[in-house]
């Protein structure tokens, strides 16, 4: 979103994103005339030590990677070196409740999606698919600012992406028409299908936090609508690590198909596969499958909005998903005629 932002206006950036963005269709982005980069830092395997940015976003610092880190604290520690990292007289955004020991004299600031922050949003409304909103800066107050085809977990995007362009120098107009035309991430809150009986959305969620926010957002933009979720866990140590967590968050959906686990970089740990969370969700209705087996489960089933959820190969089974449930439309439409 930051990207899109600058390349929108006149000053312009190269880019390593985490997934190809709609706007550039790519993940990179090079602008030969900007001095500006980029780019999504990354804690696995601790490769964001690398970087000395000379602005860093920190907008979540869950526990994750404890296969890399072994524990929380740890992993929090990691993330004070590399906010530290940035270079002296830069600039530090810091979602509004993270704890972060700043060992230089940075312009530190805070976001947040409602208030007591530096930046944050107010007289957010809905109306259909697009959200509608102001954002309070420490000098102004931008209007009119709108996202459409998004998740209210975008509208928190948008404050931290706003509080960057702000900050560099971006005047407001340009933020606001640069917003209004952002056209989202593969496998981010991604609609395959938007109809009015049917909703299918793709998100790359795979840690319990990621998958509440997007469960969330739907819930807000579909508040009357079935929800079912799959769900494909990634990584042994995370299932093992997360179980709780995972169960708590997937019960908040009306439905869930639970597939067995990706391994990724992963060999088998003993006892631990999807029942681990399976047993531990709170749903009535819950079933276990595999990837073989769940165009079948899906046949006859009547879905309003499906989510499909994780970092695996799930990926693979999305266009053959939108190619069955597009066909049951058409038959569902010529079964009403």
């Amino acid at each position: 979103m930051i990207a899109h932002i600058l390349n929108y206006s006149e000053v312009g950036c190269s880019a390593f994103l985490g997934g190809i963005s709609r706007n550039f269709n790519s993940n990179l982005v090079y602008n030969e005339k900007s001095n500006y980069i980029i780019t999504e830092a990354d804690e696995f395997d601790r490769s964001f030590l690398r970087l000395f940015p000379y602005f860093t976003v920190i907008t979540a610092i869950d526990a994750d990677h404890l296969d890399i880190y072994g524990s929380k604290d740890e992993l929090n520690k990691t993330f004070n070196q590399f906010v530290n990292q940035t270079k002296k007289g830069g600039k530090v955004l810091v979602k509004k409740g993270l704890k972060l020991n700043l060992k230089y004299d940075y312009d530190y600031y805070t976001y947040t999606l409602t208030s007591n922050a530096d930046f944050y949003a107010t007289n957010i409304s809905l109306n259909k698919d697009t959200y509608s909103f102001d954002i309070v800066t420490p000098t102004i107050k931008i209007k009119n600012l709108s996202l459409t085809n998004t998740g209210i977990v975008n509208v928190e995007n948008a404050i931290a992406a706003t509080a960057v362009s702000y900050l560099i120098g971006i005047d407001q107009e340009t933020i606001r028409n640069a917003l209004s035309k952002y056209q989202g991430i593969a496998r981010r809150f991604d609609y395959i299908i938007k109809e009015k009986d049917l909703v299918y959305i793709d998100d790359y969620a795979h840690h319990p936090e990621e998958l509440n926010a997007v469960i969330n957002s739907v819930r807000k933009l579909y508040p009357d609508r079935k929800v079912t979720g799959i769900f494909q866990p990634h990584l042994y140590s995370r299932t093992r690590d997360f179980a709780d967590e995972f169960a708590e968050s997937l019960g908040s959906l009306d439905e869930l198909i639970l597939l067995d686990i990706y391994p990724a970089r992963e060999l088998p740990v003993k006892n631990i596969t999807s029942k681990v969370i399976f047993d531990k969700v709170r749903l009535p209705n819950k079933e276990m499958c595999n990837k073989s087996d769940l165009l079948d489960k899906l046949k006859d089933r009547h879905i309003e909005v499906l989510l499909t959820l994780g970092a695996g190969d799930i990926d693979q089974l999305v266009e053959p998903i939108q190619i069955l449930l597009a066909g049951n439309m058409i038959i569902n439409n010529k079964r009403n005629k």
